[in-house]
């Protein structure tokens, strides 16, 4: 499930997109084994980049003209030229990282003149109400350090050299189950509720019915999980 909306950022057959933090690898897998773009992927975790490649493997990808690379890397030091990328994608990454301007620099940076950022970071209401519930939530090795608010993200990212397009929420379906998530932190094992949530959102990610597709739809602009933000730079 992409945080990312592809159409939103423009691509063309032979663009370099590079997906920073990528985690698991959701979103780069998608631009090659579905979208058939270039896609390069780094995160700072080596368990996470080794799942993502084992995932690859998942799909066919023998008549797709892209490719997808994986290495470990870190956000505040980039090992790439300037002007490398005609796509940038930060999911869900500044919440962890300690100096979110000097990553927001770094990545700027390695983006071409004209080129795409798509950031995305919780969004402020529904990760203020998981602090509030949870002590442990914010204090999980590797978890989130700070929390941002829709316009403070905006001028960070503008300081960088980069226009402000546009935004949209994703993954309301996503907001209750982290609040029962931190309701339930240290119960073992997880209680009935949290269980058959986890299924519900799993069954939604699979199957992907139109009744849930209208709820996602509709509850965004109230509990929308992820602020997603889109850049262009000058």
């Amino acid at each position: 499930m992409q945080t990312i909306n592809f159409k939103k950022l423009k691509l063309k057959q032979k663009d370099l997109v590079l997906d920073m933090g990528c985690g698991e690898g959701r979103h780069a897998i998608s631009l090659h084994a579905i979208e058939d773009n270039n896609s390069v992927a780094f995160d700072l975790s080596y368990d996470d980049v080794k799942i993502a490649k084992d995932r690859l493997l998942d799909f066919d990808t023998s008549q797709n003209k892209s490719f997808c690379q994986f290495g470990v890397g870190d956000i505040n030091n980039l090992s790439f030229k300037d002007n490398s990328y005609d796509v940038v994608i930060c999911s869900e990454v500044l919440e962890h990282v300690e100096d979110p301007e000097i990553a927001l620099k770094e990545l700027a940076r390695v983006l071409k003149t004209g080129g795409k950022l798509a950031v995305s970071v919780p969004r402020f209401f529904p990760e203020w109400l998981c602090w509030k519930i949870s002590d442990e939530y914010s204090k999980t090795p590797g978890g989130h350090v700070r929390i941002f608010r829709h316009n403070q993200l905006k001028e960070m990212v503008k300081k960088n050299g980069l226009i402000y397009d546009e935004f949209h929420w994703a993954h309301s379906l996503h907001s209750p189950y982290w609040w029962l998530k931190c309701l339930f932190w240290n119960i073992d094992p997880e209680p009935f509720v949290l269980r058959k949530y986890h299924q519900f959102l799993v069954w939604d990610l699979m199957k992907q019915p139109l009744i849930t597709r209208i709820l996602e739809k509709l509850l965004q602009p109230f509990i929308g999980k992820s602020l997603v933000m889109y850049f262009t730079k000058k």
